[in-house]
């Protein structure tokens, strides 16, 4: 390797990619845990040194020149190099202690989780658990997380992932709900229902009305981003909802809104980093969830008697 080829330094490298990735300095000083000023002098240091101008000045947002985007693919791999670096160090440790972040929907957390981590924790009370509930994606490339439980398969060569029983998925609502719309006997007898949407419910008027429901997105009084916020609304009369139906029935006693409503099963995947298997406490926590999650297609969500 000719070192003296190389006329940056490493650390500004690394400046520029939080910038560039972050999209502002205050951004990029928050991820790296240093100061804005500091990181706009090391920003500064590497464009002299490169002889470039890497950023459009005089905005809060950091905009990329046509030679900072050309750099930031070169930079990008060095990123990712860098990563593989930490992820391989990091599985060199054989002890069955340390910290595991484990990301997963909300309700997901909520209502499967609890039990399989109480367990883990009794037979390896080395090992701590960070339970990260979120329902965006986490970038298990950038180590969001150490495991992630999706309801897509990962595309990301570098992860592993198993999938999981999948979850069976139908209408549900509250017996008073149902009780206060009277006979309800077929499809078109839901015209008037309050449907609780999840995010957007322009998403789900055509999957309902695919379904035989006379459903428009005047139906969905009420929506929600969060998953547990939604069994609640279901269980104090709000309205119908998509919802699990091992948690609706064995948990939550919730009823279908027809005896023969139409079901679809959701994919469940549990995923990990390729390197980071060489963890003996990853490799743990990933085998324990897989085994308890697997347990009698999802007992772990119906509540102990």
């Amino acid at each position: 390797m000719n070192w003296d080829a190389i006329s940056f330094d490493w650390n500004h490298i690394r400046a520029f990619l939080a910038v560039a990735q972050e999209g502002s300095l205050s951004a990029a000083a928050r991820a790296l845990r240093q100061t804005q000023p500091t990181l706009s002098r090391q920003i500064s240091t590497l464009e002299e040194s490169l002889n470039l101008t890497l950023f459009e000045r005089g905005t809060r947002i950091m905009q990329l020149t046509e030679a900072g985007t050309e750099l930031l693919a070169h930079v990008a791999e060095m990123g990712e190099a860098a990563t593989r670096i930490s992820r391989v160090a990091t599985g060199q440790s054989q002890a069955i202690e340390g910290s595991v972040r484990i990301t997963s929907s909300d309700a997901m957390a909520a209502y499967a989780l609890p039990r399989c981590l109480i367990s883990l924790r009794q037979v390896h009370p080395g090992i701590s658990i960070e339970l990260v509930p979120s329902n965006e994606i986490s970038d298990l490339t950038r180590r969001d997380a150490d495991i992630a439980i999706r309801h897509a398969r990962p595309e990301q060569p570098d992860l592993v992932a198993k999938r999981l029983a999948d979850i069976e998925i139908s209408l549900f609502a509250a017996k008073s709900y149902l009780d206060q719309l009277g006979p309800v006997c077929r499809p078109n007898d839901f015209a008037e229902a309050n449907f609780i949407g999840y995010q957007s419910p322009e998403r789900l008027v055509p999957q309902i009305s695919a379904m035989g429901f006379p459903v428009t997105k005047a139906n969905f009084g009420i929506t929600t981003s969060n998953g547990s916020t939604m069994y609640e609304l279901v269980r104090d009369g709000a309205g119908i909802a998509f919802l699990p139906v091992i948690v609706a029935e064995g948990r939550l006693g919730l009823q279908r809104i027809l005896l023969d409503a139409p079901s679809f099963n959701m994919d469940t995947w549990l995923v990990t980093h390729r390197e980071i298997q060489t963890s003996r406490r990853i490799r743990l926590v990933f085998d324990h969830l897989a085994s308890e999650l697997a347990k009698d297609r999802w007992a772990s969500l119906i509540a102990r008697s």
